[in-house]
C-alpha cells in the first residue's frame, strides 16, 4: 500500500492536468516527486527553494490571481514557521488555498523536535474559516485532496501522516462516521487513531466515531450520539495536541451536563529519537494506554 504522501504525489500530479486552475507550491520537500508535473507545468508548479515564508507568500499571490494554490511541506514548516502569512497573506487578503502537510507530529522522530508539529491544528484554531481535514488512510487521503482542490477559494488544511488504519471508511469532508454502537460513552477516534481505538475499546459499551474532518466541527453528529448512547460522556482521541477538540465538543453539549477527556500527543517533549510506535506508547496512544484512560475515565464517572 503506498502511504498518504505517495497519494498526494501521484493524485495531485493529476489534478494539475484535469484542472487548469490548480497550481503547486513547493519548499524544496517532495520536490522529486513533482518533476514531471514541473515539466508539464512550469507557470504553475513553483519550487520556492527552503524558504517557507515565501512558500505561503506566493501561494497567495496566486490566489489573488484566480489559481488555486496547493501548498506543501513538513507541517512545522507549513504551519508553524510561516504562521503570520497564513495569517495575513491567506487570512487578511481574503483569499484560500490547500495546505497539504507531512510529517504529522513525530512521523520522523530521528528528525528532531524542529520536524514535529503536534501545535499545527491548535494553531489554525487561533484563526478564522479553515476547514481541517485528517485522512486515516491513504484512499481518504485521496478523497479529502480532491475534495480540497475543488472547495472554492476556501482555507484547507489536509493533515498526512505516516500512521494509517488498515482499511479505509467512506469520508465525505464533512460528518463524523459512527463505527460502533453502544450505551457507555462516546468515543471520537480522528483519523489514524481509529484502529487503536477500535482495539483499546473492544469488548466495551461504547460509540465510536470517526472523524476524518474535524473542522468546522460536527457538533450535530456528536449531539445525536450522546442522545442514542444516554450518556453525555465523551473521550476525544486525537493524533495532535491533547484537548485540541475539547472546546467545539464542549460547545456542542453546553446546554446539558457533560464530562471530556482529551487524549492525544501531550505537551511534554520527548528528547529520545525512538520509532514512532514508540512516540505512540509514550503519549498513552498505543491500544492499552488508550484503554487505560479511557476506562479509567468512564468507570470514574460517580
Amino acid at each position: 500500500m503506498d502511504t498518504m504522501r505517495e497519494r498526494f504525489t501521484s493524485v495531485t500530479s493529476r489534478m494539475l492536468a484535469e484542472d487548469p486552475r490548480l497550481a503547486l507550491v513547493l519548499a524544496d520537500i517532495g520536490a522529486a516527486g513533482f518533476a514531471e508535473a514541473e515539466q508539464r507545468h512550469p507557470d504553475r508548479v513553483v519550487n520556492v527553494g527552503i524558504r517557507e515564508q515565501l512558500l505561503i507568500g506566493v501561494g497567495g499571490g496566486m490566489a489573488l490571481t484566480g489559481l488555486r494554490p496547493i501548498m506543501h511541506t513538513f507541517a512545522s514548516f507549513l504551519v508553524e514557521r510561516p504562521f503570520e502569512q497564513l495569517k495575513l497573506d491567506l487570512g487578511h487578503q481574503g483569499v484560500g488555498g490547500v495546505l497539504v502537510s507531512a510529517g504529522a507530529s513525530y512521523d520522523w522522530p530521528s528528525g528532531g523536535f524542529t520536524h514535529m508539529a503536534p501545535g499545527d491544528v491548535a494553531l489554525l484554531d487561533t484563526l478564522d474559516g479553515w476547514t481541517v481535514h485528517v485522512p486515516g488512510h491513504p484512499d481518504e487521503a485521496e478523497t479529502l485532496l480532491r475534495h480540497a482542490a475543488a472547495a472554492g477559494d476556501d482555507k484547507v488544511y489536509v493533515r498526512l501522516s505516516m500512521q494509517s488504519n488498515a482499511a479505509p471508511r467512506s469520508v465525505d469532508g464533512a460528518r463524523f462516521r459512527t463505527v460502533r454502537e453502544g450505551r457507555g460513552g462516546v468515543v471520537i477516534a480522528v483519523g489514524p487513531m481509529l484502529d487503536s481505538v477500535l482495539a483499546a475499546t473492544e469488548g466495551l459499551p461504547l460509540t465510536v466515531l470517526y472523524a476524518t474532518t474535524v473542522r468546522p466541527f460536527d457538533a450535530a453528529t456528536l449531539r445525536a450520539a450522546a442522545d442514542a448512547a444516554g450518556t453525555s460522556d465523551v473521550v476525544i482521541v486525537e493524533p495532535y495536541l491533547a484537548g485540541t477538540s475539547t472546546r467545539p465538543a464542549a460547545e456542542a453539549l453546553e446546554d446539558r451536563p457533560h464530562r471530556l477527556l482529551g487524549l492525544g500527543v501531550g505537551r511534554q517533549e520527548l528528547r529520545r529519537y525512538g520509532q514512532l510506535d514508540e512516540h505512540l506508547a509514550a503519549h498513552g496512544l498505543d491500544p492499552r494506554g488508550l484503554r487505560e484512560r479511557i476506562t479509567g475515565f468512564l468507570t470514574g464517572r460517580a
